[in-house]
């Protein structure tokens, strides 16, 4: 399926953040980063987030929204540019340290720590505004004709710089994110944490691995929906469900682990409630399978909700 034009500059914001975390990572250590993974870095960030991503913004949405009469000066647009060019100026810095420690100029270290510093955290504030505000707002101004040209144009800035540009440079980005063996946002939550933010989710979680065996589920204090011990944990989940719909249970597993389907869902009537069922294939970044997601909600609730209720409402 292919992507819109917000997934698209998205996405390279959220492949860009990776890049940032790996590189602090590096520099942050005491003998600093090696000269291959600053090379990789230095023509990540000039190449790529400098003379496609910005370019890609600046020559296609910018100019619609312009049109569209959002004006240049002053308001969200004036604010997107003029980080812009604070962060060409940044990168120009960066680009001038990077050569040089690649060049075997240790002494750049300190430099080009403080520069990346400065450009990681002015980039991402810039990436939370253009995600939450500027992209939301160019969707209400732009008619659907309009933004799905959006596309098209990206396409045809990324073809300006080279062929295959954006795989060309994500796999630089996965490279460097791969040399320093950066962890994955979960690491950083104790067990325990982790435990109960799943257990405080509307939602409840079971997980069946690729052998098909339960291994966990939430909520195991707390009123299920669908009740359940820790008997279950190990038990082959042919043995959870009755024997009518074993058949429908494998064929759904059996599509999940051959890639053909992405969700199963059904829903339910359990008295007054609307119970919602989904299951998804777990895959790890390159693709494997690794088991299938169960979630439960009770959807009654979501089901009578009208006009709007705003969080600043909730506050007053």
């Amino acid at each position: 399926m292919s992507l819109t034009w917000r997934e698209l500059l998205m996405t390279d914001h959220e492949t860009t953040e990776r890049v940032f975390s790996a590189a602090e990572k590096a520099l942050g250590a005491a003998e600093g980063p090696s000269p291959g993974l600053v090379a990789n870095l230095r023509e990540y960030l000039v190449g790529y987030v400098d003379r496609c991503h910005n370019q890609k913004e600046e020559r296609t949405v910018f100019p619609l929204l312009q049109r569209a009469g959002m004006p240049v000066e002053g308001g969200p647009l004036a604010v997107m540019l003029a980080e812009h060019g604070r962060a060409k100026a940044l990168v120009e810095r960066l680009d001038v340290a990077a050569a040089a420690y690649v060049a075997g100029d240790r002494a750049r270290l300190d430099e080009l720590r403080e520069v990346l510093g400065e450009y990681a955290a002015l980039c991402k504030d810039h990436f939370w505004k253009e995600n939450d505000i500027l992209y939301p707002l160019a969707a209400r101004m732009l008619d659907e004709e309009t933004q799905a040209g959006i596309v098209g144009a990206i396409e045809a800035v990324e073809a300006g710089i080279g062929p295959d540009t954006r795989r060309r440079y994500y796999r630089i980005a996965d490279e460097i994110v791969r040399a320093v063996e950066l962890e994955d946002l979960s690491y950083g939550l104790d067990r325990e944490v982790l435990a109960a933010v799943l257990n405080s989710l509307p939602v409840e979680l079971s997980f069946i691995d690729q052998e098909d065996r339960v291994r966990y589920f939430s909520h195991e204090r707390g009123e299920k929906i669908f009740p359940r011990s820790r008997g279950a944990i190990g038990t082959n989940v042919r043995n959870c469900h009755p024997q009518k719909s074993v058949h429908l249970v494998e064929r759904i597993l059996s599509d999940f682990k051959a890639g053909r389907r992405e969700v199963a869902e059904f829903w339910i009537d359990m008295g007054p409630r609307k119970i919602h069922i989904r299951y998804w294939p777990v895959r790890d970044d390159a693709g494997r399978y690794l088991g299938c997601l169960e979630t439960v909600q009770d959807v009654s609730g979501i089901q009578r909700l009208t006009g709007q209720r705003r969080l600043l409402e909730e506050a007053a």
